[in-house]
Protein backbone atom coordinates (compact mmCIF):
# COMPACT_ATOMS: atom_id res chain seq x y z
CA UNK A 1 0.00 0.00 0.00
CA UNK A 2 1.13 3.50 -0.93
CA UNK A 3 0.52 6.43 1.32
CA UNK A 4 -0.65 9.63 -0.31
CA UNK A 5 1.86 12.34 0.54
CA UNK A 6 0.01 15.42 -0.77
CA UNK A 7 -0.78 17.18 -4.00
CA UNK A 8 1.24 16.68 -7.13
CA UNK A 9 2.83 19.58 -8.94
CA UNK A 10 0.35 19.23 -11.82
CA UNK A 11 -2.61 19.47 -9.47
CA UNK A 12 -1.21 22.62 -7.87
CA UNK A 13 -0.51 24.20 -11.28
CA UNK A 14 -4.10 23.49 -12.37
CA UNK A 15 -5.45 25.22 -9.26
CA UNK A 16 -3.19 28.24 -9.83
CA UNK A 17 -4.32 28.44 -13.48
CA UNK A 18 -7.99 28.34 -12.47
CA UNK A 19 -7.47 31.09 -9.90
CA UNK A 20 -5.64 33.17 -12.53
CA UNK A 21 -8.51 32.81 -15.01
CA UNK A 22 -11.08 33.77 -12.37
CA UNK A 23 -9.03 36.81 -11.37
CA UNK A 24 -8.63 37.90 -15.01
CA UNK A 25 -12.43 38.02 -15.33
CA UNK A 26 -13.31 39.31 -11.87
CA UNK A 27 -10.91 42.25 -11.54
CA UNK A 28 -12.14 44.24 -14.58
CA UNK A 29 -15.76 43.59 -13.57
CA UNK A 30 -15.04 44.83 -10.07
CA UNK A 31 -13.38 47.98 -11.45
CA UNK A 32 -16.49 48.68 -13.56
CA UNK A 33 -18.66 48.15 -10.49
CA UNK A 34 -16.57 50.66 -8.52
CA UNK A 35 -16.74 53.24 -11.33
CA UNK A 36 -20.53 52.85 -11.64
CA UNK A 37 -20.96 53.34 -7.91
CA UNK A 38 -18.87 56.52 -8.10
CA UNK A 39 -21.01 57.81 -10.99
CA UNK A 40 -24.10 57.23 -8.83
CA UNK A 41 -22.84 59.89 -6.41
CA UNK A 42 -23.01 62.47 -9.20
CA UNK A 43 -26.54 61.35 -10.08
CA UNK A 44 -27.55 61.74 -6.44
CA UNK A 45 -26.03 65.23 -6.14
CA UNK A 46 -27.60 66.38 -9.41
CA UNK A 47 -30.91 64.89 -8.28
CA UNK A 48 -30.77 67.19 -5.26
CA UNK A 49 -31.14 70.13 -7.63
CA UNK A 50 -34.52 69.01 -8.93
CA UNK A 51 -36.81 70.64 -6.37
CA UNK A 52 -34.96 73.96 -6.01
CA UNK A 53 -34.51 74.35 -9.78
CA UNK A 54 -38.15 73.63 -10.56
CA UNK A 55 -39.30 75.88 -7.72
CA UNK A 56 -37.17 78.72 -9.05
CA UNK A 57 -38.44 78.12 -12.57
CA UNK A 58 -42.08 78.13 -11.46
CA UNK A 59 -41.60 81.46 -9.66
CA UNK A 60 -39.39 83.34 -12.14
CA UNK A 61 -39.81 81.52 -15.46
CA UNK A 62 -36.05 81.12 -15.81
CA UNK A 63 -33.61 78.45 -14.76
CA UNK A 64 -31.26 79.52 -11.97
CA UNK A 65 -27.51 79.47 -12.10
CA UNK A 66 -25.63 77.85 -9.26
CA UNK A 67 -23.94 81.05 -8.06
CA UNK A 68 -26.65 83.63 -8.70
CA UNK A 69 -29.67 82.09 -7.03
CA UNK A 70 -30.21 82.12 -3.29
CA UNK A 71 -32.46 79.09 -3.71
CA UNK A 72 -29.44 77.01 -4.69
CA UNK A 73 -27.24 78.21 -1.81
CA UNK A 74 -27.92 75.16 0.35
CA UNK A 75 -27.25 72.46 -2.22
CA UNK A 76 -24.45 69.96 -1.80
CA UNK A 77 -22.10 70.83 -4.64
CA UNK A 78 -19.29 68.33 -4.06
CA UNK A 79 -18.79 64.89 -2.62
CA UNK A 80 -16.34 62.07 -2.12
CA UNK A 81 -15.90 61.56 -5.88
CA UNK A 82 -17.48 64.72 -7.34
CA UNK A 83 -15.25 67.79 -7.34
CA UNK A 84 -18.00 70.29 -8.18
CA UNK A 85 -21.40 70.94 -9.63
CA UNK A 86 -21.70 73.90 -11.96
CA UNK A 87 -23.96 75.34 -14.63
CA UNK A 88 -23.57 74.04 -18.13
CA UNK A 89 -23.34 77.48 -19.72
CA UNK A 90 -24.26 76.34 -23.22
CA UNK A 91 -27.63 74.78 -22.32
CA UNK A 92 -30.26 76.59 -20.21
CA UNK A 93 -31.34 74.53 -17.22
CA UNK A 94 -28.37 72.18 -17.54
CA UNK A 95 -26.04 71.37 -14.67
CA UNK A 96 -22.80 69.38 -14.71
CA UNK A 97 -21.03 67.31 -12.07
CA UNK A 98 -17.27 67.08 -12.60
CA UNK A 99 -15.41 64.16 -11.08
CA UNK A 100 -12.20 64.54 -9.09
CA UNK A 101 -8.76 63.79 -10.50
CA UNK A 102 -6.58 60.70 -10.52
CA UNK A 103 -6.22 58.91 -7.23
CA UNK A 104 -9.64 60.00 -5.97
CA UNK A 105 -11.86 58.21 -8.49
CA UNK A 106 -11.73 55.33 -10.94
CA UNK A 107 -9.35 55.91 -13.85
CA UNK A 108 -12.30 55.61 -16.24
CA UNK A 109 -14.04 58.72 -14.86
CA UNK A 110 -11.11 60.89 -13.77
CA UNK A 111 -12.05 64.48 -14.65
CA UNK A 112 -15.16 63.35 -16.56
CA UNK A 113 -18.48 65.20 -16.42
CA UNK A 114 -22.07 64.09 -16.03
CA UNK A 115 -24.70 66.58 -17.20
CA UNK A 116 -28.42 66.72 -16.41
CA UNK A 117 -30.95 69.05 -18.01
CA UNK A 118 -34.29 70.20 -16.62
CA UNK A 119 -37.17 71.02 -18.92
CA UNK A 120 -39.94 73.50 -18.17
CA UNK A 121 -42.34 70.55 -17.80
CA UNK A 122 -40.29 69.20 -14.90
CA UNK A 123 -38.49 66.44 -16.77
CA UNK A 124 -35.03 65.57 -15.48
CA UNK A 125 -32.86 64.17 -18.30
CA UNK A 126 -29.29 63.09 -18.69
CA UNK A 127 -27.47 64.90 -21.50
CA UNK A 128 -25.89 62.31 -23.77
CA UNK A 129 -22.19 62.30 -24.63
CA UNK A 130 -21.11 65.33 -26.59
CA UNK A 131 -19.35 68.65 -26.47
CA UNK A 132 -21.84 70.16 -24.01
CA UNK A 133 -22.77 67.10 -22.03
CA UNK A 134 -21.57 63.95 -20.44
CA UNK A 135 -18.05 62.61 -20.92
CA UNK A 136 -18.56 59.56 -18.70
CA UNK A 137 -18.16 56.34 -20.75
CA UNK A 138 -21.56 55.12 -21.91
CA UNK A 139 -21.28 51.73 -20.19
CA UNK A 140 -21.04 53.51 -16.82
CA UNK A 141 -24.03 55.81 -17.31
CA UNK A 142 -27.19 55.28 -15.25
CA UNK A 143 -30.27 53.86 -16.98
CA UNK A 144 -31.89 57.31 -17.27
CA UNK A 145 -29.15 58.29 -19.73
CA UNK A 146 -29.88 55.48 -22.18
Amino acid sequence: MKKQQGFTLIELMIVVAIIGILAAVAIPQYQNYIARSQVSEAVSLLGGLKSPVLEHYSVTGTFPTINSSAILDNITDSGTYVASIADNGSIAGSYMATFKGAGSVSDRITGATLAFTFSSSGQFNCVQNGATGTTVPSDLLPSICN
